[in-house]
């Protein structure tokens, strides 16, 4: 069964638990390894859609910066 607090593959912020890692890209696509190498986690591609994304492993996210990411559809 699918923990309530989750929302598709983006978790829900719980404050004081989950740990705020913000990012600003100028690429809608962003890879994410939890940034500890081998303590990290299996890297993935995520995509900004909007404005921002959040990794499902590690709960950072990154958020596309003013002007950024006019990729033409690519």
């Amino acid at each position: 069964m699918r923990d309530p607090r989750m929302t598709g593959y983006t978790p829900v912020l719980t404050p004081g638990v989950t740990p705020v890692q913000t990012f600003t890209v100028q690429t809608r696509s962003v890879a994410c390894d939890g940034g500890g190498g081998q303590l990290g986690h299996p890297q993935v591609w995520l995509r900004i859609e909007d404005r921002q994304v959040t990794c499902p492993y590690c709960s950072s996210t990154y958020v596309l910066a003013e002007g950024a990411g006019d990729d033409h559809g690519h």
